[in-house]
């Protein structure tokens, strides 16, 4: 990753910036159904089961983000704007659940048509290590093993990609999560395919809207 890549923000700033975005997105939550004989999952830690232990180095990820971000790649014509939903949540246990859903942006910032979507979770270990285990909707799953660079950022890179024989020919990827300027959930994203070597490939911006 490279030395412009997301850090994340702290002080009085920060705390001021959660306070007043939580007066809005502190009463969300993901929709739930009454009648589940389990814990249901929540994006809001006001709500729903605790957060597991293991789960703590996490915290600042749990919950609902919206934003845009831009996609380049040197066999794509972009870059291309987009527009993406992330949610992180969890049910008590030690993983959290993932899931990021993508729209492509016109230059007015119009929905063109849906996008890339992948769905997982985030699965701490003892040592600090981070499983991170993600589907796509393209026919790719990926292996990635990271750990936290500080209290509100997390790197991460794979360890092994599987693809069906439809699947674009991807080899490696690498990720980096921050939480910046008092709040806001920013990543970068490498990725070697088709041919290619490891190098940026998407990047987005994402502000809070539950939890």
């Amino acid at each position: 990753m490279t030395e412009n890549s997301p850090v994340p923000g702290s002080g009085d700033a920060a705390v001021r910036a959660a306070a007043t975005r939580a007066e809005t997105t502190g009463a969300r939550n993901l929709p739930q159904f009454d009648d589940l004989p389990v814990p249901a999952d929540t994006a809001n830690l006001r709500e729903g089961p605790s957060l597991h232990d293991a789960c703590l180095a996490l915290l600042p990820l749990v919950g609902m983000w919206r934003g845009e971000g831009e996609v380049v790649y040197p066999t794509i014509d972009g870059p291309y704007r987009f527009g993406q939903q992330v949610t992180f949540a969890h049910d008590g246990r030690p993983f959290l659940f993932y899931e990021a859903r993508s729209w492509l942006l016109d230059a007015d910032g119009a929905v063109i048509r849906q996008a890339a979507r992948e769905t997982g979770f985030w699965r701490p270990q003892p040592d600090d290590t981070i499983e991170v285990l993600l589907a796509h909707n393209t026919g790719i799953m990926e292996l990635y093993y990271g750990k936290p660079r500080s209290q509100t950022s997390w790197e991460l890179g794979t360890d092994a990609v599987v693809r069906t024989t439809t699947a674009k020919d991807v080899t490696g990827a690498q990720r980096l999560y921050g939480i910046v300027n008092g709040g806001d959930l920013a990543y970068v994203e490498e990725r070697a395919m088709v041919g290619q070597p490891l190098q940026p490939h998407t990047s987005a911006h994402l502000k809070r809207v539950v939890g």
